[in-house]
């Protein structure tokens, strides 16, 4: 995981190459503008609805403060997401 110090500061994790590229086979189905694709996500216990952000051919999660709260996250974790693309 980590930290994005923008203008609007978030906390991200990069899906990995291969997940990506198949989530680019799919994303003109799925996107709902701007090339974003709407997910459902699981990281440990803690599920939840989010958008798929594109970047540098790859795709970002956005994390929720209450998720790193809840599964203590940090940056520089390593975790293990589980996404549901398009649903």
């Amino acid at each position: 995981m980590w930290y994005w110090r923008g203008p609007s500061p978030f906390h991200f994790v990069t899906v990995p190459p291969a997940p990506s590229h198949d989530i680019r086979q799919i994303s003109a189905l799925v996107t709902y503008g701007w090339g974003v694709i709407p997910c459902d996500v699981s990281i440990g216990e803690t599920s939840w609805r989010t958008s798929l952000i594109p970047k540098d051919g790859a795709y970002l999660v956005p994390l929720k403060s209450a998720v790193r709260r809840t599964e203590a996250i940090e940056v520089g974790d390593t975790v293990t997401v589980t996404l549901r693309v398009g649903e």
